[in-house]
């Protein structure tokens, strides 16, 4: 077995661990991150599953508020821009759902990958997501609040618009909770 996966895998059981951690603390900008690019092109979307989980984990629940971007209440497009921003370090001012839709590339829905983009026409109007793993998109749902949903749900999988992937120029630095992070770097 390869060294790198042989590292990516000893380090799975712990990252799962820590999406089960309790009081999640504020991302913290340090020089402990994880490179990674948003695009996902390498072989190790680890970093990019994990990091998306820890986000999850800080904001499942949160209620879903029009224009908001806090954990007070946020839309679909402000848990994307926060994500991007907190998670991947992407300094970009607020964007939009239909500001998204012209960044990076369209994929197909077949080639999705953790951190893709997905976007839904709904009733509503436009709505976004990040992909996350195993036909799951993570967003805010206008009547639940932060969560996880699946793709194979009918009412979804009807709405599916398009998905993009995000190009190597938003390369960033993956920022994880200190419980995370703390976590990862006793185990290697």
């Amino acid at each position: 077995m390869k060294p790198k996966l042989t590292h990516a895998l000893f380090l799975i059981p712990f990252l799962l661990l820590a999406g089960c951690s309790s009081s999640p603390k504020q991302a913290k900008n340090t020089k402990s991150h994880a490179d990674m690019t948003i695009d996902s092109g390498s072989d190790d979307l680890i970093p990019v599953v994990a990091a998306l989980h820890d986000q999850m984990h800080t904001w499942q629940g949160t209620p879903y508020e029009w224009g908001g971007t806090e954990q007070s209440g946020v839309d679909c497009s402000g848990f994307v821009w926060r994500t991007l921003k907190d998670r991947f370090n992407l300094p970009m001012e607020r964007i939009t759902t239909r500001e998204l839709l012209h960044m990076g590339v369209r994929v197909n829905k077949r080639d999705l990958r953790p951190g893709d983009l997905v976007f839904f026409r709904t009733r509503a109007g436009m709505h976004v997501g990040f992909y996350d793993t195993d036909h799951n998109f993570l967003h805010a749902s206008s009547s639940q609040g932060v969560m996880r949903s699946s793709l194979d749900n009918p009412y979804w999988e009807s709405a599916f618009y398009q998905a993009r992937r995000l190009p190597k120029e938003y390369n960033a630095q993956i920022t994880m909770n200190s419980d995370t992070l703390h976590l990862a770097k006793n185990r290697r």
